[in-house]
């Protein structure tokens, strides 16, 4: 059962009813994959932690199986951190790539998209221009295949050169700090200096509706039309990586909503996919702040990315709990 003896606001509470409900209870029915097949596209010559990050984070909430899709480079040092992530060796990095190289690669990459529940793109992905070219194709395969994607860091480098990628796409998460957020603005035209719900709000319908988690102090998610903030605490260290922890726990709860309106146990409620997404979202949110604050309590200003993953089944505990 969750933990509720500390001080959380009735919107808080209100929205952790809703997450409960698209969380699958551990039936002896479901087989290896059922609760959570995603994948995180990232990790090249320069960056190894932050792929690990999000997909540690979406395994130790309870996805079933996570990958971590990287270059060769990445892939040999990403093994060593973990056995439990699949890690696929098949992006490529060059400054001089041939005009196919990029489409050839994300058609390898492609083939793995019928198998997942949800598509993490940008942790440790660098602005390599063959690594860009591919991602950007891969996006594009990912929206045919109508994939639940969540798009951070350099992935939001490629999306403020070319919004378009994702404009309109319902089944999209973009997860931008603060320094992301105004380049995204401004790549979309917009003028907004708001910090709060008013500016994530007009992002978001700037780019048609794509779910917008706006990381801050609290964290503001809007589609455009509706709103909901994260107001947990979290902790007062910032260290790089903790984004990454969010990542992967959004692509785990995308995953859930997945089986929830697939009717896949019998479920509480009928949320439609917009609202799931939305609590998916903040879910994620909320469990990642949980995350920061206790490994804040324990380690204070020298907290670490890693000291988050270590908290995850915790925070799902405390916040969330299994049915009975």
């Amino acid at each position: 059962m969750p933990d509720m003896s500390y001080n959380l606001s009735q919107g808080a509470k209100d929205l952790l009813f809703k997450v409960r409900q698209i969380v699958p209870p551990l039936l002896e029915k479901f087989h290896k994959g059922q609760l959570g097949r995603v994948a995180v596209i990232g990790g090249s010559a320069n960056y190894t932690g932050a792929p690990y990050f999000s997909a540690i984070a979406s395994a130790r909430l309870g996805a079933d199986l996570s990958h971590v899709i990287c270059t060769t480079p990445a892939a040999a040092v990403i093994k060593t951190y973990s056995p439990n992530l699949m890690v696929h060796p098949l992006l490529r990095e060059s400054t001089h790539p041939h005009p196919s190289e990029a489409s050839d690669i994300a058609q390898t990459v492609a083939a793995l998209i019928p198998n997942l529940h949800s598509l993490v793109i940008g942790p440790g992905l660098g602005r390599d221009p063959l690594m860009q070219a591919t991602v950007a194709c891969i996006i594009k395969a990912a929206r045919q295949a109508n994939l639940p994607l969540v798009l951070d860091a350099d992935a939001l480098w490629l999306l403020q050169n070319q919004p378009d990628l994702v404009r309109g796409y319902k089944e999209c998460i973009l997860t931008p700090n603060v320094v992301e957020f105004a380049r995204l603005a401004k790549a979309v035209g917009l003028e907004t200096s708001d910090d709060g719900e008013k500016g994530c709000s007009e992002l978001a319908s700037a780019l048609g509706g794509v779910l917008i988690v706006r990381k801050g102090v609290q964290d503001w998610i809007c589609d455009g039309t509706k709103s909901f903030v994260g107001d947990l605490e979290g902790g007062r260290k910032r260290s790089g990586g903790q984004g990454d922890t969010l990542t992967g726990c959004i692509a785990t709860m995308l995953a859930w909503r997945r089986l929830y309106l697939e009717h896949g146990w019998e479920t509480e409620g009928d949320m439609s996919r917009e609202e799931t997404l939305m609590v998916a979202a903040w879910g994620g949110s909320a469990i990642t702040r949980e995350c920061s604050r206790q490994a804040f309590l324990k380690w204070g200003r020298s907290m670490q990315a890693n000291d988050l993953t270590s908290e995850v089944g915790g925070a799902f505990e405390r916040l969330v709990g299994e049915k009975e």
